[in-house]
């Protein structure tokens, strides 16, 4: 995908509609001079609503679309007729997409599934007509609720590539290459640092018709939690992966130390990416003799399994395959479920909980429709 089409954060002014009014409305008809109150209930205003798309994978549609408004409910009319609901505006996003409130940073939704649908701004309840209003002492009541006002929320949309193995290493370490090798992918590749300005995700085949998802961030450097680079901006994008690939060059000066710096940058920025299931590659083991792999084995982490790989003579990937597949089986066994957040659905719920003190509540004389 292009760099410039890559957008993975968006904030938006979300505004839903306001509920429409009860009807205060009076029966009248020939030979029915006191006829009581027929007045409707107001429609709902509409809800904005985030819905998976597996088709996207950027949040470029919605870059300069900073005001999503729903439309208002209508008011209730005589005859007991309930007003219209206020249009929705579902706002298609892909998987990973996370919403959070602006100001204060709480994640409001998670989309993890094609299909899904949670609402993210709701529209206000419609009011309750004069006819909900009626009893034996007070038969003809020429009050009616109003509706609930809606809500206008300024929310942030930030994409997190959903991928089963994340690439991590710093710049030339060939984890481009490699993607390229193992799926359909084609990002770029050339002889310089940072040649990966955006993430790249490819789909790896494996046996028996199977595949996992394989994501290539840009490479890290030291210092790059400080800024340093491309920092740390798309590290989010391998958040949600069953497993992390290190890849360190085999002619770097000191593997182990490299790969301490990567652990540690991963650290500043999300310590939890730590308890990540982990292996490590050397790559370019297309110039390494046996005695030199023997020497650079020594010195690995004897906490990581590893293998020697080289995306150019196809040197031990099979072998990757294998490794990251057993890995990704193993992460998916102690979290079978993908976590999903949305504390809307649970304000929904409190509101249906108490809706009888809503309905119940006290409309003076000043509310008249």
């Amino acid at each position: 995908m292009a760099s410039n089409n890559f957008i993975d954060y968006v904030k938006i002014c979300c505004r839903s509609g306001r509920g429409g009014a009860g009807s205060a409305h009076m029966f009248r008809s020939k030979g029915r001079p006191l006829g009581g109150p027929d007045g409707g209930d107001g429609g709902r205003g509409g809800h904005i609503i985030l819905r998976g798309n597996k088709q996207l994978w950027t949040l470029l549609h919605l870059q300069y679309k900073k005001h999503v408004i729903a439309g208002h409910g209508v008011p209730g009319s005589g005859g007991l007729c309930t007003g219209a609901e206020g249009d929705d505006v579902i706002l298609d996003v892909p998987l990973g997409t996370i919403a959070r409130d602006a100001e204060t940073g709480e994640i409001r939704a998670e989309i993890t599934e094609d299909g899904q649908e949670i609402i993210l701004t709701p529209g206000g309840r419609g009011g309750w007509g004069n006819d909900h209003f009626k009893s034996a002492t007070n038969q003809a009541p020429t009050y009616a609720q109003p509706g609930e006002p809606g809500q206008e929320v300024w929310n942030v949309l930030e994409l997190k590539l959903l991928a089963d193995v994340g690439l991590v290493g710093f710049p030339n370490a060939g984890k481009s290459t490699l993607l390229s090798v193992v799926s359909a992918a084609t990002p770029k590749i050339a002889d310089y640092a940072f040649t990966t300005l955006v993430p790249n995700l490819g789909v790896v085949g494996y046996r028996d018709y199977q595949s996992f998802v394989m994501a290539d961030i840009p490479g890290i450097i030291e210092g790059a939690a400080e800024g340093k680079g491309l920092g740390l901006r798309f590290l989010k994008h391998i958040e949600r992966n069953a497993t992390l690939l290190f890849m360190i060059a085999a002619d770097s000066p000191d593997i182990a130390a490299e790969y301490q710096v990567l652990l540690s940058e991963l650290e500043q920025f999300n310590p939890d990416l730590l308890d990540k299931r982990r292996v490590l590659a050397i790559t370019k083991a297309d110039m390494l003799d046996e005695e030199l792999e023997a020497e650079i084995e020594a010195t690995l982490p004897a906490d990581v399994p590893h293998v020697f790989i080289s995306s150019i003579t196809q040197k031990n990937i099979q072998q990757l395959k294998d490794l990251l597949w057993q890995q990704i089986q193993d992460a998916r066994r102690e979290d079978p479920k993908p976590l999903r957040h949305s504390i809307w659905a649970q304000k929904r719920a409190d509101d249906d909980a108490d809706e009888d003190e809503f309905d119940d509540e006290e409309v003076s004389e000043d509310q008249l429709d």
